[in-house]
């Protein structure tokens, strides 16, 4: 199903209390507990021995699990955790090397992004979950679903290319930044002022406030994380596209893409996801490549709806 979204007929709306690692969380190096019933999920931000978990909502409530995009974080997700968790325990992770989670040195391949990402599932004994992911993240999302096809309910995609032909090139400065030189040496030099401006030109549409935590969490990150994860990714669906893989897993599907995204095409995206035999296309007027940034009302909205319609 294509349906185009108009963000000016939304009348959800959502709160402007937004929760984040550095602001009213509490993180402990620790293994987490194995019964969160007595504690508001709120209230736990891990780093276990695998990744960076936030949690939000009702402890007994669905789970969600939201994925980051490349040089991302838990952060990214702020602005539409507050709607989703009046009804779904909302769980994120910061991918390895990203946010606050372990930098090792290898396994920034797709695959062991995912198998990272369902080893702290089970540490937060969470055994099924429907699984959200921006960009680079939809691609982890999909190879988790690919993993643990049984734990996977329903799977959202935002602003993920599916293929790559529908990537929009991003010019000689966007190459040489994933090499290791000078792409090293210019990751080391990035000032704020300069990722603020990347942001704007490739992330964002809409002029939107950029916090300072994401900011902070692209300059804690090192290079090689930021690009063997990109280069993994561009293998991931050289190897076999988006819509080809999930067509094989019979999984509700809904994709949302902003119109004017500056990184994928949209409409190429939109018809190659119309492929999947369960699917539901979103498209979002007047909006680039960061929905939750750019429309959190509406999104947050399409999200609650497909999950709760999808959620067993």
């Amino acid at each position: 199903m294509l349906r185009t979204t108009s963000s000016g007929r939304e009348r959800t709306r959502h709160s402007s209390k937004t929760l984040a690692v550095d602001r009213g969380i509490v993180e402990v190096m620790a293994q987490p507990t194995t019964d969160t019933s007595k504690a508001d999920a709120r209230d736990l931000a891990r780093i276990s021995g695998n990744l960076n978990v936030v949690q939000d909502g009702p402890p007994d409530g669905p789970v969600v699990l939201l994925i980051h995009g490349l040089a991302g974080s838990t952060t990214w997700w702020d602005p539409v955790v507050p709607v989703l968790a009046r009804k779904f325990r909302v769980v994120r992770v910061d991918l390895r090397g990203h946010g606050r989670s372990p930098r090792p040195r290898r396994g920034y391949d797709t695959s062991t992004h995912a198998r990272s990402v369902a080893e702290a599932l089970d540490e937060f004994c969470v055994s099924r979950c429907s699984v959200v992911g921006h960009s680079t993240g939809g691609y982890v999302a999909t190879a988790l679903a690919e993993q643990r096809r049984d734990a996977v309910l329903s799977l959202t995609l935002i602003d993920t290319c599916p293929r790559p032909n529908a990537i929009i090139p991003q010019g000689a400065l966007s190459r040489l930044a994933l090499l290791p030189f000078p792409g090293a040496l210019l990751w080391r030099l990035q000032s704020e002022n300069t990722i603020r401006k990347v942001l704007r030109a490739g992330a964002f549409f809409r002029e939107v406030d950029i916090p300072r935590d994401v900011i902070e969490s692209i300059r804690r990150m090192r290079h090689r994380a930021f690009a063997k994860t990109s280069t993994g990714s561009l293998e991931y669906i050289r190897v076999q596209s988006v819509p080809d893989r999930l067509a094989t897993l019979g999984l509700p599907v809904q994709v949302i893409f902003g119109v004017e995204d500056a990184r994928a095409r949209s409409s190429t995206a939109a018809r190659e996801y119309r492929a999947i035999p369960d699917v539901e296309v979103e498209l979002l007027p007047g909006v680039g490549h960061t929905p939750m940034f750019e429309d959190p009302e509406t999104t947050s909205r399409l999200l609650s709806e497909f999950v709760a319609a999808h959620d067993a």
